[in-house]
């Protein structure tokens, strides 16, 4: 196919040979398939401000730190130039937080290369070299239901050991790839983690508990469909807690229970999780409708 205007750039460059088909269109970018001498990988458009239907919330950016000092001082008063920053530094948000991930040994999509507002990254595949489906794209068995769930709780607690929390983790921003095997061995279906922009920093960012019990609540309903005991489980208040601690790490063993102090509670923090749990169930429910059948 002609290659997009944002894309021929690359083309140009010579950091893509041809773009072979446009694989998504989503609230925050457009990806497509592209060629790369002999590798097939993936190219993410960054949409613009003004198009996105995610926005840069004050909860994701808060305490988001720039380098140059003209930068942030720029973005703090709020300027045309200050703006051009802040969307910069919203885009490579993503690509520092797969670098730092895929360091910390998170299964994530492999970064190559990000120029121009665009992010060149590993194609994530199925056993037939297809691109991977969403988990909610696909049904599962109790005992996969299990393990996969248990897979993410320890990809959770590996990225929460590395400082990040995604913010907006769910089973419409995981992947079910296969990992060949090698001899005997048929290979295995494992999920990989994709869409960081909004990852935050957990130790610099307030909002970053609630973020957290939230990104684990979703893996735990999603699952929980398909096998029932996960609905009982507490992940999230008890790797949190075990991190601000300083006791987490990742090989500790979670149990899934957690006993709540009797402490006062904070009706404001309480009410604001429950319209952000409407506003994600609103919004899920819309991509589900949309969804083509």
């Amino acid at each position: 196919m002609k290659a997009p205007p944002r894309l021929q750039t690359l083309v140009d460059e010579g950091l893509i040979d041809t773009v072979v088909r446009q694989l998504m269109s989503g609230k925050e970018a457009m990806v497509y398939v592209v060629r790369c001498g002999d590798e097939t990988r993936c190219a993410k458009i960054y949409k613009e401000a003004t198009q996105r239907s995610f926005r840069q919330a004050v909860d994701y950016t808060e305490n988001r730190k720039v380098k140059n000092s003209r930068s942030a001082r720029a973005m703090a008063k709020g300027s045309k130039f200050g703006r051009q920053e802040q969307e910069s530094a919203w885009q490579s948000a993503e690509v520092d937080a797969l670098y730092r991930l895929a360091a910390a040994g998170v299964r994530v999509p492999q970064p190559y290369n990000f120029f121009d507002g665009v992010l060149l990254m590993e194609l994530v595949t199925d056993a037939h070299g297809d691109a991977a489906p969403r988990l909610n794209d696909v049904s599962f068995t109790p005992a996969q239901a299990m393990k996969h769930h248990a897979t993410l709780i320890a990809e959770v607690v590996r990225m929460l050991c590395a400082g990040v929390v995604h913010g907006d983790l769910s089973e419409f921003n995981i992947l079910l790839a296969h990992t060949p095997g090698n001899g005997d061995s048929p290979g295995v279906d494992e999920p990989v983690i994709i869409d960081l922009p909004q990852a935050v920093d957990a130790a610099g960012n307030n909002h970053a508990q609630r973020m957290l019990l939230r990104d684990v609540g979703n893996l735990r309903d999603f699952f929980g469909q398909f096998a029932p005991v996960l609905l009982k489980t507490d992940y999230g208040p008890e790797m949190w807690s075990l991190y601000q601690a300083g006791l987490l790490g990742n090989d500790t063993v979670l149990t899934g229970h957690f006993e709540r102090s009797n402490a006062d509670v904070d009706m404001i923090a309480v009410l604001r999780e429950i319209d952000d749990a409407r506003a994600e169930d609103a919004a899920r429910r819309l991509r589900m409708a949309l969804a083509p059948a």
